[in-house]
């Protein structure tokens, strides 16, 4: 994974044009990059950003941030009842038990 000004770039390689290619991670807008070798490609990704950076200020508007620490989970009521009442019952918001559920799955 790539970073450069708290983007991200994943990465793949395309076998049958022999290229590197990669889009920046976590925003609406789409933003990739490509190169022929490693160096090319990180180069390549940091042109990307600095240029959706430009592109946001031209229109003055704001670069999205990638990862704002916010997201939607859909689950059902049955679940969502369940993890409100042992919140309840640790004595802890529901954002803090899903917090440290996500956690420890991050970690495995």
């Amino acid at each position: 994974m790539l970073e450069y000004k708290g983007y991200q770039g994943a990465v793949e390689y395309d076998y049958d044009a022999d290229i590197l290619f990669g889009e920046v991670v976590g925003l609406r807008d789409v933003v990739t990059f490509q190169g022929k070798s490693v160096t090319e490609l990180e180069q390549s990704f940091k042109d990307s950003v600095d240029e959706y950076l430009k592109y946001c200020e031209e229109l003055h508007r704001k670069p999205q941030k990638p990862f704002s620490g916010k997201f939607n989970v859909r689950i059902s009521p049955d679940l969502h009842r369940s993890l409100a009442v042992k919140a309840k019952r640790e004595n802890r918001s529901l954002n803090q038990l899903i917090h440290e559920v996500l956690e420890r799955a991050a970690e495995q």
